[in-house]
Parts: C-alpha cells; sequence; structure tokens
C-alpha cells in the first residue's frame, strides 16, 4: 500500500529501463516448485530502486524458451533468465539463447577444472554430461558459482545486458547478491545503495501504523513517498524520495523521527528479522535462551538457528507434544496438567520454566495451543487457533493467551512472531534497565 503522498516523475537515470526476468522450468509450472526466484530478485532489485517489469514462467522447452526470449529482448533493457543451464537434457538455456544471440558457445577450461574440484571434495567422480556446463558465450564472461557445478553467465550485446542463472535457490542467490547486483550499479542500472530507509515494527496494525505516523509524513508533502508491506504481525515502512528532493541523511532523519513515535513498535532500521534483533540483544546482555514449543513444532527454535552463532546464544530447543513427553523433558508436574489441561496458561508457564531450568538458560518461551484441527473447537473448549505463550525470565514468568481463527500454517507463523515480539520487548526493557516486577502468580493473561 502506497501512502497518498505524490510520487515526482523524476526519476534516476535506471528508473526508465525495462527489466523482465524469465523463469524457465516445468516443475514451475506443475506447482512442484514454488516460484520463489520472483520475490527474492524481486526484493532485490527494489531494494536498488528499480521495479521489475515482468515475469514470465515457460517451460523447459527450447521453441518456447526461444520465442520467449526473443520477445522479451525486443523490449527489455535487461533479461534475468534463471534455471536451464545444469548437465541434463532438459537443460537448454545456454545453447537456445546463444543460436539467439547469433553467438557460439565455447569450452572453458576453468569452469571444467571447478567442477572437477568439486566433485572430487564431495569424493565423486564427474560424469561426462557435466561437461555441458564447461561452455560459455564466446562474447560473454563467467559468474563463478561456489555451491554448484553450473556458473552463471553475462553477457552485454547490443546495448542490454543477459544474466543467466543456476535454478538452485542456494546457487542463485548468493551469485545475485555479490556478483550481479555490483555489476549492475557498475554499470549505472541501479543504485549502489538502497533506494529508501526501511523501518520494521511489531505489535502494531498497518491502518494504525499509517495513521500514528502521518503527522511525520505530513510535514515533508509531495517530496516524500511511503509504502507499507505488512506480514505476519509485522509491517515494514519504507521512506523514499524518488524525486530526490530528501537526501538520504534527510530521509534518515524521518526514520528516526518514526521511530521515536513508535517506541516499543519499533523493531529495527532494515531487514533484520526478529530472531537477528532478539539474538543481538541477547549477546549484547550475555543471556541465553531455551524454548519449549507444541503447536509450533520446532519453527520457534529454527528461527534461532537460522542466525549465525546461535550457540552463543541459544542453549536449545524442545518439541514436546505429549504430556508424556513434557513431563520426562521438561519437569512439568501431571498434576498441572490434568487439573488445567496442556493448552492452558498454567500448562505454558510450566514448560517455559521447565525449558530454562533444564537447558540452563535466562529467558525461555513456551508455545502451546491448537493451530488447526479438523473440527471447529479444541479440548476444554478453545477454538482452533488459541494459543498460549509464556515467557520466562531472570525476574519471573509470565503468560498471554492468543486467539488467531485461520489455515494452521498462518497461526503458527503468527505464533512464533509474537513470541519472538514479547521476547524483545522484554530484553530492550531489560537494556534500559526498566524491568517489569515479578508477579507471584506466575500467570499474565
Amino acid at each position: 500500500m502506497v501512502s497518498s503522498s505524490t510520487q515526482s516523475s523524476a526519476r534516476a537515470p535506471f528508473a526508465a529501463k525495462r527489466y523482465e526476468l524469465i523463469t524457465l522450468g516445468d516443475e514451475l509450472l506443475l506447482g512442484l516448485t514454488a516460484n520463489g526466484h520472483l520475490t527474492f530478485i524481486g526484493s532485490q532489485l527494489g531494494r536498488r530502486g528499480v521495479l521489475l517489469n515482468r515475469n514470465v514462467t515457460i517451460t523447459d522447452e527450447a521453441d518456447a524458451i526461444a520465442r520467449q526470449f526473443r520477445e522479451s529482448w525486443a523490449v527489455a533493457d535487461v533479461i534475468i533468465t534463471t534455471g536451464g543451464l545444469g548437465p541434463t537434457c532438459d537443460d537448454r538455456t545456454r545453447e537456445v539463447l546463444a543460436g539467439v544471440l547469433g553467438q557460439k558457445l565455447v569450452f572453458d577450461p576453468a569452469i571444467e577444472q571447478a567442477m572437477v574440484e568439486r566433485f572430487a571434495s564431495f569424493g565423486r567422480k564427474m560424469t561426462p554430461n557435466n561437461l555441458k556446463q564447461a561452455y560459455r558465450f564466446e562474447r560473454g564472461e563467467v559468474l563463478p558459482n561456489a555451491n554448484g557445478t553450473a556458473p552463471g553467465l553475462w553477457v552485454e550485446q547490443d546495448g542490454k545486458v543477459l544474466c543467466m542463472l543456476p535454478g538452485p535457490p542456494n546457487e542463485l542467490q548468493p551469485i545475485f547478491v555479490e556478483q550481479v547486483l555490483p555489476r549492475l550499479a557498475k554499470l549505472g542500472l541501479l543504485l549502489d545503495r538502497e533506494a529508501y530507509v526501511q523501518l520494521r515494527t511489531a505489535g502494531i496494525g498497518e491502518s494504525a501504523l499509517e495513521t500514528r505516523l502521518q503527522p511525520v509524513f505530513d510535514r515533508h508533502g509531495e517530496a516524500l513517498s511511503v509504502a507499507f508491506c505488512a506480514h505476519q504481525g509485522q509491517v515494514d515502512c519504507r521512506v523514499s524520495s524518488p524525486s530526490e528532493k530528501l537526501s538520504q541523511a534527510q530521509l534518515e532523519t524521518v526514520a528516526a523521527e518514526c521511530a521515536a513515535l513508535l517506541g516499543e513498535d519499533f523493531v529495527c532500521y532494515g531487514h533484520d528479522s526478529l530472531a537477528k534483533v532478539c539474538a543481538d540483544l541477547l549477546r549484547a546482555q550475555e543471556k541465553k535462551l531455551a524454548v519449549a514449543e507444541t503447536a509450533t513444532g520446532g519453527l520457534l527454535a529454527q528461527a534461532f538457528t537460522a542466525v549465525c552463532g546461535a550457540c552463543k546464544f541459544f542453549a536449545g530447543g524442545v518439541v514436546c507434544c505429549s504430556n508424556d513427553a513434557k513431563m520426562l523433558l521438561l519437569d512439568v508436574p501431571e498434576c498441572l496438567l490434568l487439573q488445567h489441561g496442556a493448552v492452558s496458561a498454567e500448562g505454558a508457564v510450566a514448560m517455559a520454566t521447565g525449558a530454562a531450568e533444564t537447558l540452563s538458560a535466562d529467558y525461555a518461551l513456551a508455545v502451546t495451543g491448537f493451530a488447526g484441527a479438523s473440527e471447529g473447537e479444541g479440548a476444554g473448549g478453545n477454538p482452533v487457533g488459541t494459543i498460549f505463550i509464556a515467557l520466562h525470565a531472570p525476574h519471573g514468568v509470565w503468560s498471554k493467551k492468543l486467539n488467531w481463527p485461520g489455515p494452521r500454517p498462518a497461526v503458527k507463523s503468527r505464533a512464533v512472531n509474537a513470541a519472538l515480539d514479547w521476547l524483545r520487548r522484554e530484553l530492550v526493557r531489560a537494556q534500559n534497565g526498566a524491568v517489569a516486577p515479578v508477579r507471584r502468580s506466575g500467570v499474565m493473561q
């Protein structure tokens, strides 16, 4: 959603350039693989001030590849392709595009050597069909692939740029960030920095966020462009000045004003996840965290282990769905489970306390609830979507009851984000020396 601020017609020189993305693969059209390349490449270009004009997904057939490439090459300034660079018979992108551009493919011994060394590192022998990946355009360049055998390819011809990337995301994404973006910036086809300042928020809805920040936006009128992007329990706000009437320093000042207005609802500038923000706060305070999960099935632990250096702040996690597992692994009293039920404020508090004590952690999060079921109601009269989150801290332990009707994946995602945001707020308060008093009941609903 874009605010009512009108964007100026003035643009950076590269803004008039047309970018197109061609994603190849029958598996995409069959729905066997999600088209994550569009999401990733579109977002990366957007950060640098470029709008991806079109994405077309096509089959692996040679005729379809040639037809679409001719169409895109006629109208676009930069074309990015993904997939079809591998060793098998359905990998045809390299050969087809070389034919359309009238370029020969030449064998590159350096690519062959890199492949041989990669196979050797895994203790495997390279089969002959892999050698088709060692061909490049005669008037093109190679984008080395440190995570696979098929390198990316780069061609500048007819005043246009062709960038060909391998399909696997773990290969494509590092090549794009580390090699493609710098090349495009050097050619003046995108900014060498982010085109906006982003504020990441949590615990406040999109409409409420805009309302709270509107006084700041109004002071800058048409010079300021504002956009919002809502996630599960989070909203990002991007401020920019396409007309360049506001400098980068002025945009940062605007963002700082917004952050001050938001208080604890402000998470960070940029793109760090809630887990990364919590991790940084835990490390700064030399504290450790443990988690205990039922409804989220390990997603909370995954959020923390996805952060580099997790062993420095993350003690561990326990996924315990049965009552027996809770009693055995977390020392949750059987009488408590019988009296209150596993999905309860008391059950969540006992899980968090057990996780902190068992894993010797300063903080602990616990999540239990009904993320989804075939019927519309869980045990004990709790509707599906009922989640209890508990937080154990050095100065006390509390729980919250939340409810989010909706699909099971959405409920789980929102539960994880709610737990992370609660921990973040508590860590910010601890950092500022403002901790909540210990509650004798141990339960906050």
